[in-house]
């Protein structure tokens, strides 16, 4: 199974919005709550400098925040791009 990873914070109804898109899907994702500066610089050294939350990644492959999430969607690559990277 494709491992799905997005960093989020508390609060945050971008994170929330992503999580609901993931979970409707019935995908399985490790969430990771940037709580200190340790976690926010491994976040942004991954996502190439994105400090903003929610950073998604799905496998190696970098997806953005939650309105690239949602647009993926809505082109209907998000399930290609699972389907690709599993």
């Amino acid at each position: 199974m494709t491992k799905i990873i997005i960093y989020t914070t508390q609060l945050c109804p971008y994170c929330v919005r992503a999580k609901m898109l993931l979970q409707k899907k019935g995908l399985v994702f490790e969430e990771i709550k940037v709580a200190d500066d340790k976690i926010r610089e491994e976040m942004v050294k991954k996502s190439n400098g994105r400090m903003s939350v929610p950073q998604i990644f799905i496998g190696e492959k970098h997806i953005g925040g939650c309105d690239d999430l949602y647009a993926l969607e809505a082109a209907g690559k998000l399930d290609e791009l699972l389907d690709t990277v599993s």
